[in-house]
C-alpha cells in the first residue's frame, strides 16, 4: 500500500487500482517525457511531472494547469511511522553504528569535516558486498572510531557527530 498526501492536506490510500477502498478504472498514456494523458470516468486530464525528489519521496505534478505537491509513503515508511521512527529524527543522530559485522574498506571523511545529508562517509564490506554508509544529516564529524581494513561488529559506533 502507498499513502499519498497532496498539498499537505488530502491523503489517499492507494493499492493497485484501488484508492481509499474504491476501485478506480483509468487509462494512462505517456505522450512525451514526463507528460501523460489520463482518462478517468470519460474525462481527460493532462499531467506533467514537474519535479521529483527520490530521497524525500516528493514530487510536483501539474494537472490541467494546477500544480500539486505530492508526498508518497510506501509500506516501509508507514511501518517506520507506526513504530514512531521518522526521517525527522535523523537530524538528532549523534552516532553512526555498523548495521552489520564487516570490514572497513574505505573512509571518505576526516575528523572536523563538514558533511551533508547523503554524503558517503565510508564503505563497509559485508558478505562480499560493499555497503556505502551515508550521512543521515548535515553536520560536522567529531570523531572517527574506525580505521581502514578494521573489522567491526554490528552496532559498533563508527562515527560521531558534533
Amino acid at each position: 500500500m502507498i499513502k499519498a498526501t497532496v498539498n499537505g492536506k488530502r491523503e489517499f490510500n492507494i493499492e493497485k487500482n484501488i484508492v481509499d477502498g474504491q476501485p478506480v478504472e483509468w487509462d494512462l498514456i505517456e505522450v512525451h517525457n514526463n507528460t501523460f494523458n489520463i482518462l478517468k470516468n470519460n474525462k481527460s486530464y493532462n499531467a506533467t511531472l514537474i519535479s521529483f525528489n527520490a530521497d524525500e519521496k516528493t514530487m510536483v505534478v501539474n494537472v490541467n494547469g494546477n500544480d500539486y505537491e505530492v508526498q508518497v509513503k510506501d509500506k516501509y515508511d508507514l511501518l517506520l511511522q507506526q513504530l514512531g521512527i521518522s526521517a525527522k529524527s535523523s537530524a538528532n543522530i549523534q552516532h553512526i553504528k555498523a548495521p552489520m559485522p564487516g570490514l572497513i574498506i574505505n573512509i571518505s571523511i576526516a575528523e572536523a569535516d563538514e558533511v551533508k545529508k547523503g554524503d558517503a562517509l565510508l564503505i563497509l564490506e559485508a558478505m562480499k558486498m560493499e555497503n556505502v554508509i551515508k550521512s543521515p544529516r548535515d553536520g560536522k564529524i567529531k570523531k572517527i572510531n574506525v580505521q581502514l581494513r578494521q573489522a567491526v561488529e554490528k552496532n559498533q559506533v563508527m562515527i560521531e557527530f558534533h
